[in-house]
């Protein structure tokens, strides 16, 4: 990862057991770009990019969200593209996770930070950024989804990931949808990266916990070509999880959750942050996204990774 000039390096060793039995114990020399080994269901692979996930979905579907329509094959990096609140808010969430802080300070400390990022705020949630007293609101918008992916890496009891994604949403979206929606999508992180269910088993799980249906791609993609905006997370969180189950790969996974139009960029967030936790990201991807952010939000990537590196070694 670029930053200021210079590569972030780590230098570590890590050594991984089967019950008794030395699975692996070598050292290490990488930067963010080549990520951590991990015990995945009886094999050693590597560790996804963890919340850069939805941070790559956002800048990618950001030029698409409004005006230009996405064809097939289309560019994924542009001058066009750029971080939008999508970004801004997940790096939020990871702040105040990381750094002890409360949701609602971390949100409006980030987003007053970058008060006008592409494609603005939505509405009732700049509402709530620029009250003078920000108190919840009855908002089931997507946003509360978008933002959660750090809860669903940084936390490893399933009921702590209900319970601070429903925290992380609550704060400006109390209305159980909302939450629901949060709780979906850390959930499914959850349960990817840690082998509880298998991505063929994850629509039965969704169903069973959350009450989601996930439409066939087909009709996704009917519904986006016919000019609808997907702008809550009854429809958000299905369609993304659909795209991501429809992939191969991460960038399928992208490019499923873009071609369908809508809110493309918090679908693609949203879809890519449950697929980093199943698929390897290609580096250049990686490099390419890392290149838009700002340094500040640079220290938070920094810092996240050498939480998972702690975690790990832990």
């Amino acid at each position: 990862m670029k930053r200021k000039g210079a590569s972030l390096i780590f230098n570590f060793q890590l050594s991984i057991f089967n019950s008794s039995a030395l699975l692996f114990n070598k050292v290490l020399h990488f930067n963010i770009k080549e990520l951590l080994l991990r015990k995945y269901c009886f094999k050693i692979i590597k560790i996804p990019y963890n919340m850069l996930g939805a941070i790559i979905g956002d800048i990618v579907g950001s030029r698409f969200e409004f005006d230009e329509i996405p064809t097939e094959g289309f560019e994924l990096f542009t001058s066009d593209c750029d971080y939008t609140d999508d970004s801004i808010c997940t790096i939020a969430i990871a702040d105040a996770i990381l750094n002890h802080r409360n949701y609602k300070d971390a949100l409006l400390d980030w987003c007053h930070r970058y008060p006008s990022p592409k494609g603005g705020y939505g509405g009732m949630f700049y509402q709530w950024l620029h009250s003078p007293n920000p108190l919840p609101q009855a908002s089931y918008g997507n946003g509360s989804a978008m933002r959660v992916s750090p809860v669903g890496w940084l936390f490893n009891d399933y009921d702590e990931v209900l319970q601070q994604a429903k925290e992380s949403a609550q704060v400006s979206h109390c209305h159980s949808e909302g939450v629901k929606g949060a709780q979906c999508i850390a959930t499914a992180i959850y349960w990817l990266r840690t082998c509880r269910v298998e991505k063929d088993h994850l629509p039965a799980s969704v169903k069973r916990n959350f009450g989601y249906t996930l439409p066939p791609l087909k009709d996704i993609r009917k519904i986006g070509s016919e000019g609808h905006f997907d702008a809550t997370c009854q429809e958000t969180v299905p369609y993304a999880l659909r795209c991501f189950m429809d992939a191969e790969d991460f960038e399928e996974t992208l490019r499923n959750a873009i071609i369908v139009r809508g809110d493309t960029d918090t679908k693609a967030a949203i879809a890519c942050s449950v697929a980093e936790a199943c698929f390897e990201i290609p580096d250049n991807i990686v490099e390419k996204a890392l290149s838009y952010l700002p340094n500040d939000m640079l220290d938070i990537v920094e810092q996240f990774y050498d939480q998972v590196k702690k975690n790990i070694k832990d």
